[in-house]
């Protein structure tokens, strides 16, 4: 039984052998071609390369996005100044449109659907209509003796009156003379912002004026510059007892003789001095203390006492060596 069994069982080398009736014949294995890991790790170069170009384009977008989203947001600052401007005159068309064109750009501007609700308002009051007189020619008298008024009112440098002048300029006929009434209109504001600003200490009315004159025309060196200086005082004083060190910031940026009415900003910028290094001064940070405290120009009595004691924890005085007397040496002959 056993050698029949060994009979009906081929061998492997026998199994693994063609047989003569297979119509099939064993196909070779081929061997992995050159060429297809040549291209693969070319397409996968390829691949990385265009990863990092997108990466550098999709950043490019993303900067010039941010550079536009902020000259946006300054163009719609400006528009909403114009439009408030215009609304303190009663343009309400002018400030209509600049408003709705803000709204259309930013829905959630702070304060533009507030005050076209409000000009929708003023503009829906109906104003009370004059019935015309009918005359054989028209009398321009009253916008002649209006227009020498106010020129006799800037002659004057009464700013604030020179203005009413040529608003009744205006509402009589607002064609007369209009290339000079619009030089006229610069000239009082930007003098009349000038003279709040520097005389009266009123920086936001000063700010306010100077900004109507830029409507007629560009603003000097001198005014725009006043103008400035204003912004930053208004912005240092509100740091005022909260924040002695950017008080010290902004303070020190603007005109020194620059009021507000109760404090010039070189007297606000002494005492931001003294408060900043008293700070210092019980944080116990001496040298840092000392050097604030020099700034000062004219320290009280407080302030000097800290001063010196601020110098002399930060640089104490060198312990002199004590030197001991000894008997000279005896010389014998």
């Amino acid at each position: 039984m056993d050698k029949n069994l060994e009979q009906t069982q081929p061998t492997d080398l026998e199994s693994t052998q063609p047989k003569k009736d297979d119509t099939q014949p064993i196909k070779p294995v081929k061997k992995q071609s050159r060429w297809r890991a040549f291209f693969a790790g070319l397409l996968g170069f390829l691949l990385l390369v265009g990863l990092g170009a997108f990466g550098g384009y999709s950043s490019g977008i993303g900067a010039r996005q941010q550079a536009e989203t902020s000259i946006r947001s300054q163009q719609l600052m400006e528009q909403y100044q114009y439009a408030l401007v215009d609304m303190q005159f009663q343009h309400y068309d002018a400030a209509k449109q600049r408003l709705e064109y803000i709204i259309s750009k930013d829905p959630a501007f702070p304060g533009a659907q507030e005050e076209l609700t409000k000009l929708l308002v003023l503009s829906s009051i109906p104003t009370p209509t004059i019935a015309p007189t009918v005359t054989p020619t028209p009398d321009i008298s009253g916008v002649e003796n209006a227009f020498l008024r106010a020129q006799q009112l800037i002659a004057a440098q009464d700013w604030q009156n020179a203005l009413a002048a040529l608003d009744i300029v205006r509402k009589l006929d607002a064609t007369y003379k209009t290339a000079q009434v619009d030089g006229m209109y610069y000239f009082a504001l930007r003098n009349y912002g000038n003279d709040l600003i520097l005389k009266q200490g009123n920086l936001e009315g000063g700010i306010y004026y100077l900004t109507l004159a830029e409507r007629f025309g560009p603003l000097d060196t001198t005014s725009t510059q006043l103008r400035e200086s204003a912004r930053i005082y208004i912005i240092g004083a509100s740091f005022w007892e909260l924040d002695w060190r950017k008080a010290i910031d902004y303070f020190s940026q603007t005109n020194p003789n620059l009021w507000d009415g109760t404090m010039t900003a070189g007297e606000r910028l002494n005492i931001a001095y003294q408060r900043r290094g008293d700070e210092l001064f019980e944080a116990q940070e001496y040298c840092a203390a000392y050097e604030v405290y020099n700034y000062a120009t004219l320290p009280d009595e407080r302030t000097a006492a800290r001063l010196n004691k601020s110098y002399i924890e930060c640089y104490p005085p060198t312990p002199t060596p004590e030197v001991i007397a000894t008997d000279p040496p005896v010389v014998t002959p």
